[in-house]
């Protein structure tokens, strides 16, 4: 229906500013429980989406759009809300949320309870622009600017996984685009007691400055994002019931990995694995990593390297351990696969240029060739890449986990704007890609019936919903890269990936006979068996150039020195000791959306010194771990958070809660704390 304001007389409108290049007082209209308002070509649409939420789009020159790419769900919680006209302003609450927005179209956002503004756009100047900015770029798409004030107290987490080392990132300015280690998932949690997702899959920025927050969309039809009230836990449950919550972890996932770059045989595999039981060392995974293929994008084994896939797989699984496989989402033009997907159209296509976009060694050829990557947004080039690793890896063998790499895709070089896909040109819908692809994998591993888990290098916001996993990406190997982490983490827990891990001991190059780098494993391994994933990995030294034939040098718990492998090897044992503890964890955010790595303010709100606290983490509710960061250190000072009493797990020393301790931290052991009399098997 329409609300009052149509019928303002002109001695009713509410007063503008004359300041303005072009005032406005729009009009108020309630449809279908959403406020809408109008104004210059404008509309803006500010509807619940959720208890406690609200969904807010605008687009100029017409009605919004529904059905556009995103993160959301097509159908939200079912929820309660009110909307009322009331001086010249629109009124919407939801539960702890109440949007107002005035008569010139600016939007606030306060707590209901209080009436404390949490929120509000601001004008970028009195004259032009204001709070919201469409610059056309052509065919009704506009560079979109969506601007908030900046409040000095306020700090913001989240924002997917970044390699910048900040954990409150208020000040940073980040490219929303995807490339290896940098992971775009916009949503962000704030001090102020709001969680926000830009719900918007365009290549673009957003700039947390002192003067103000803005959100860019470089190419894109409107602007749309979701926003809830409530603590950071609150904001946790709601963003993930809006977005889909994580399938159940398949228990042996809950175990430890064993991987590196790479076997490239069966019989180096299997001897790994054989090995790991000799040893009587527990393992649950083992990765089987690229170049395993005749041809990249023929997604089957090449059987003059690994001769009998069925007998490994069954070899493995009598031990107790899964074979999980990289999948590539690029395809060779020698492949089987390439011509019917180019003359289908299933490859990601360009606007200008031919098809290739990245390149690639491959088989049977002395220099690379010219790659291009399958188009995940297109449904029928999902359904084909899934008959292909049906019929190649599951039917036959029964391989049922896969490891998507390069799943940004990792374009050389990365011109988004020159990409054009299923869903819509590059720049508006690029960042969906990995999450479209992680969709490929768990739609077919649910119609047949299995388990849905992969191992992701890139991920979006609903990432989570499909099963993926995601690791931090190619990185270094030294204690700055390993202390990077904690906060990629911390802040990948933050945009709802609760699945998450890192190369243990860093990705790019480590020798194993070095005693600095063995410290430096050992620490990793450590933080890598208190992560919520634990896998092994990197591209050890003495490497190899890029190629069918390369691998690394050895990267297997036993490669490290007598000393470093058995404080490793107690690790994986803990890790299983713990396996019960883990998988509770991880039917928590199953159910609840909560993550296994919990930044301290996500179980301590109230207490202030826990918000600038980036070097532990609680893993679940029950255990604090504060990682040793720096070479040397046999000591360890820790936070830790008020309102429980703490116990060193290691020693059965207890502490009150808001205090600073200093433990013992020999190499051997990483300082754990339990919760309120907690029982865990930490010491077995």
């Amino acid at each position: 229906m329409t609300l009052p304001a149509e019928d303002l007389s002109a001695e009713t409108q509410p007063k503008v500013s004359l300041a303005q290049s072009s005032p406005t007082v729009g009009t108020f209209r309630e449809r279908g429980g959403a406020l809408e308002w109008s104004g210059r070509q404008e509309t803006v649409r500010v509807e619940p989406w959720g208890p406690d939420a609200v969904r807010v789009r605008a687009r100029l020159g017409g009605p919004v759009l529904p059905d556009l790419p995103g993160a959301l769900l097509d159908t939200p919680p079912p929820s309660e809300s009110v909307v009322k006209l009331a001086d010249g302003v629109g009124r919407l609450t939801a539960g702890a949320l109440t949007v107002e927005v005035s008569a010139e179209g600016l939007i606030r956002f306060l707590s209901t309870d209080s009436g404390a503004e949490i929120l509000a756009e601001e004008r970028a100047h009195f004259w032009w622009p204001g709070s919201r900015l469409y610059t056309a770029v052509g065919n009704g798409h506009h560079r979109l600017e969506q601007r908030f004030a900046a409040y000095d107290d306020e700090r913001l987490y989240g924002l997917g996984q970044h390699q910048h080392g900040k954990f409150d990132q208020k000040g940073l300015v980040l490219d929303l685009v995807q490339r290896n280690a940098e992971v775009n998932i916009p949503v962000l949690t704030s001090s102020r007691g709001y969680t926000l997702l830009w719900n918007n899959p365009a290549v673009g920025r957003v700039e947390l400055a002192h003067n103000g927050t803005r959100w860019v969309a470089d190419s894109a039809r409107q602007l749309d994002y979701w926003i809830t009230a409530g603590d950071p836990a609150d904001g946790q449950r709601r963003y993930s019931a809006v977005t889909g919550r994580t399938p159940m972890l398949p228990e042996w996932a809950a175990g430890f990995w064993q991987c590196k770059l790479r076997y490239r045989t069966q019989d180096e595999l299997m001897g790994v694995a054989r090995e790991y039981k000799r040893r009587g060392l527990p393992l649950t995974a083992i990765v089987c990593d690229f170049f395993h293929w005749t041809h990249l994008g023929d997604w089957k084994f090449d059987l003059a390297e690994w001769p009998d896939p069925a007998g490994m797989v069954r070899e493995l699984a009598e031990m107790g351990v899964k074979l999980v496989v990289s999948v590539w989402p690029s395809v060779s033009p020698l492949s089987e696969n390439h011509p019917v997907m180019e003359q289908r159209g299933y490859l990601i296509g360009t606007q200008y240029g031919p098809m290739a976009h990245a390149d690639w060694p491959d088989k049977g050829v002395a220099s690379t060739v010219q790659v291009a990557f399958y188009d995940a947004t297109n449904p029928e080039a999902r359904e084909f890449l899934w008959s292909r690793i049906r019929d190649n890896y599951l039917a036959p063998y029964g391989i049922t986990a896969f490891w998507l790499d390069a799943c940004e895709p990792e374009l050389k070089p990365g011109f988004s704007e020159n990409l054009r896909y299923w869903a819509g040109p590059g720049l508006e819908v690029g960042n969906l890609y990995p999450l479209e692809n992680a969709r490929t994998f768990a739609e077919g591993l649910a119609a047949e019936g299995e388990e849905v888990i992969t191992l992701n290098r890139s991920a979006w916001a609903g990432s989570q919903r499909y099963g993926a996993a995601l690791w931090s990406g190619d990185i270094g190997t030294d204690f700055p890269t390993l202390r990077r982490q904690i906060a990629a983490g911390l802040n990948t827990a933050l945009s709802g990936i609760p699945w998450w891990n890192t190369d243990i001991g860093g990705f790019h190059g480590g020798d194993p006979d070095d005693p600095a780098y063995r410290e430096v494993m050992v620490r990793w391994f450590q933080f890598g068996a208190l992560s919520p994933l634990m896998r092994l990995h990197g591209f050890r030294d003495p490497g190899m150039p890029l190629g069918p034939d390369m691998t690394g040098g050895p990267n297997e718990v036993w490669s490290y020195g007598a000393e470093a492998g058995t404080i490793m090897a107690e690790y994986v044992r803990l890790r299983e000791r713990l396996r019960p503890y883990v998988l509770k964890v991880m039917r928590e955010a199953h159910e609840e959306g909560l993550p296994p790595m919990r930044p301290l303010f996500l179980e301590f709100p109230q207490d202030q010194a826990s918000w600038g606290v980036d070097d532990t983490y609680l893993f679940g509710r029950d255990l604090l771990v504060a990682p040793v960061l720096t070479a040397g250190a046999t000591v360890r000072t820790a936070y830790l958070p008020a309102g429980a009493r703490w116990t060193d797990a290691w020693t059965g020393v207890s502490y009150e809660g808001g205090t600073t301790v200093t433990v013992e931290a020999p190499l051997e052991r990483i300082p754990l704390f339990l919760r309120d009399g907690a029982r865990l098997p930490i010491v077995k």
